[in-house]
C-alpha cells in the first residue's frame, strides 16, 4: 500500500474494517446536491458514535473529506442531527421529516439576531434571526437552537420551507463557497423542542460531534498533503532532500492526528469514559487544528505557488480546509482547555 492510499486518503481504519463509500473517481460539478443525495444513502449504513463503531464513522467522514471538503462539509451536519435525534431517542417521524430528508443544525450565537421560542396553544414555534445557518436554502429540515427565556436555551427540530428566509449576499468566502453560512430569518416556524432546557449542550454527544468535525479536519489535511506524494511516471523533477523532508514532515504530523482520534474513538465507545468528554474534545480539536495548519504550510514551502494558481484541485482543497479548520477558535478553545484542567485540579 503506497503512503498515497495510506494516509492522503484519509483512511482511520483498515481496509477490511472500512465501510464503503462507493464515491465516483471524479467529484461531481454539482458537489452540494451530489452530498444531500450521498446523505441520504450513507445514512442508512454509517453508525451513530458511541455506539461501538466510532472509528468506522470518523474513517468514512474523514475519507469523504479527503476526497472532497465541500462535500464532507455539506454531509457532515446531516449526520450530527441523525446522532442527536438517535441520542435523543426522536424518530424522524415525530419531527416531520424520513429517510429522505436532509439535516442542518444551527446552535451558533452572533451579533445578527436572535431565535427565540414560545409555546403556543398549538405548539412550540420559533421566531427571529438564527446566525449561520449553512445550506439553509438546500437542506430541508434543521436542528436549531432558540432562547427559551433570557438565560435558558432549547434545541427544536424544524421544516425549512418558506417561513424560513437565509438573507442572499453575504458570503464572500473564497473556500467552501458552495456552502453559504448566512443568517437566516425564521417567522414563527412551527418546531419540535428535542430534549429539555439545556439537553443540548449538555449531553455527551455534544463533544462527540465536535471530534467528528476534527476528522473532517484531518481528511481535508490529508487530501492538502497528497501534493507531496512522489509523482509516477516521472512527471516532474525528482525529489529532492527538501521536498523528503516536507513529505516527512506531514506524514509525523497526519500520524500524530490519526493516533488521536483512534483513542479518541475507543474513549468515545468506553461508557466508563464519559465524565471526561469535553476535555478529551478539546484536546482533539485543538491537536487536529494544529496538524491542519501546519500541513497548509508544509505544503505550500514545498510546492510554491504554481498548484495554489494553476491546480484547481489544490486549490480548492487549500482554501477550504483554510476556512472549514476556522470553526476552532484557536488560543480560545485552548484557554477553554486550560480553565477546565485548573477546574478539574481544584475540584480534585
Amino acid at each position: 500500500m503506497s503512503w498515497t492510499d495510506e494516509v492522503a486518503s484519509g483512511m482511520l481504519c483498515a481496509p477490511d474494517a472500512q465501510i464503503p463509500l462507493d464515491l465516483p473517481e471524479v467529484v461531481p460539478a454539482q458537489r452540494v446536491p451530489f452530498a444531500l443525495d450521498l446523505a441520504g444513502e450513507l445514512s442508512q449504513r454509517l453508525p451513530s458514535p458511541g455506539d461501538g463503531a466510532t472509528l468506522q464513522l470518523w474513517d468514512a467522514m474523514a475519507r469523504i473529506a479527503a476526497y472532497d471538503l465541500t462535500v464532507a462539509r455539506a454531509l457532515e451536519p446531516h449526520l450530527d442531527a441523525l446522532a442527536i435525534l438517535h441520542q435523543a431517542g426522536v424518530p424522524l417521524t415525530e419531527v416531520g421529516a424520513d429517510e429522505r430528508s436532509t439535516w442542518g443544525v444551527f446552535a451558533a450565537e452572533g451579533p445578527d439576531g436572535r431565535l427565540s421560542a414560545r409555546e403556543t396553544t398549538t405548539g412550540w414555534v420559533v421566531d427571529g434571526v438564527k446566525p449561520w445557518c449553512s445550506l439553509a436554502g438546500q437542506v430541508s429540515h434543521a436542528l436549531v437552537t432558540a432562547w427559551t427565556s433570557d438565560t435558558t436555551r432549547r434545541l427544536f427540530a424544524v421544516s425549512l420551507g418558506d417561513d424560513v428566509r437565509p438573507r442572499p449576499g453575504r458570503w464572500a468566502s473564497r473556500g467552501l463557497v458552495e456552502i453559504p453560512s448566512a443568517p437566516a430569518e425564521f417567522a414563527d416556524v412551527a418546531a419540535v423542542p428535542i430534549g429539555d432546557d439545556g439537553w443540548y449542550l449538555q449531553r455527551p454527544g455534544f463533544w462527540w460531534g465536535a471530534i467528528g468535525v476534527a476528522a473532517c479536519w484531518y481528511g481535508g489535511a490529508a487530501g492538502v498533503a497528497r501534493r507531496l506524494a512522489p509523482r509516477t511516471g516521472g512527471a516532474g523533477r525528482a525529489p529532492d532532500q527538501i521536498a523528503q523532508l516536507h513529505l516527512g514532515e506531514a506524514d509525523t504530523l497526519l500520524f500524530a492526528a490519526r493516533a488521536t482520534l483512534w483513542h479518541a474513538a475507543a474513549r468515545v465507545d468506553d461508557p466508563e469514559a464519559r465524565a471526561g468528554d469535553e476535555v478529551l474534545a478539546r484536546r482533539v480539536r485543538g491537536l487536529v487544528r494544529t496538524v491542519a495548519d501546519d500541513v497548509l504550510g508544509s505544503t505550500a514551502r514545498a510546492t510554491g505557488p504554481a498548484p495554489l494558481t494553476f491546480e484547481e484541485e489544490h486549490a480548492r482543497r487549500v482554501a477550504d480546509l483554510s476556512v472549514y479548520v476556522r470553526q476552532d477558535h484557536g488560543e480560545r478553545d485552548l484557554a477553554a482547555l486550560g480553565a477546565q484542567l485548573t477546574a478539574d485540579r481544584h475540584e480534585g
